[in-house]
């Protein structure tokens, strides 16, 4: 399974292909998108990794992340959906797919990961009928606290994660 295309007023998200190497390296290369995010810019072999990666998550679990671009333009904004990472998060915390986002600053202040991942949320319920998803978040990052919480997401708890504490929050049942 590939991922189907979804549309919003302002947004298209896509499947990813190779083509979106280059802007999301770009992305993912820069100091501010990752701030709250591993804390560490992205190699371009990283970003090659996880574009697989999230490929195969569509193959094997039907559920995965799109490429966010503009509807008028097709720039890449970035990307948003669910994955399971596999991190090993408490049972009782990481109930359901996790959902997630990340933008490019083109895309900050402006609705745009909100309005994504309502699209998301929009087809997971309609396709997988998950009975919760969840997302973590690090404490510092108030701009995704604010998107969860739009989104319906509420704080759960908190736990560690490769020795950084994170919240958790969860969406659903």
């Amino acid at each position: 399974m590939i991922a189907p295309f979804l549309t919003t007023e302002r947004l298209i998200l896509r499947p990813h292909t190779e083509d979106d190497l280059a802007p999301l390296a770009a992305m993912w290369g820069n100091p501010e998108v990752t701030r709250h995010i591993g804390g560490q810019p992205r190699t371009r072999q990283e970003v090659w990794t996880t574009l697989l990666r999230v490929i195969g998550h569509w193959q094997i679990l039907h559920y995965g992340y799109w490429v966010v671009t503009r509807r008028d333009t097709g720039e890449v904004l970035g990307e948003a959906g669910f994955a399971d990472h596999k991190r090993g998060l408490p049972p009782e915390l990481a109930i359901g797919p996790e959902a997630g986002w990340a933008f490019g600053p083109a895309a900050w202040s402006k609705g745009v990961a909100t309005e994504s991942m309502r699209a998301c949320q929009d087809w997971m319920d309609a396709a997988l009928a998950p009975a919760a998803t969840h997302c973590i978040i690090d404490p510092g990052n108030i701009a995704s606290q604010k998107v969860a919480a739009k989104l319906g997401y509420r704080r759960i708890g908190e736990t560690l994660l490769r020795g950084e504490m994170i919240g958790v929050y969860r969406r659903g049942a």
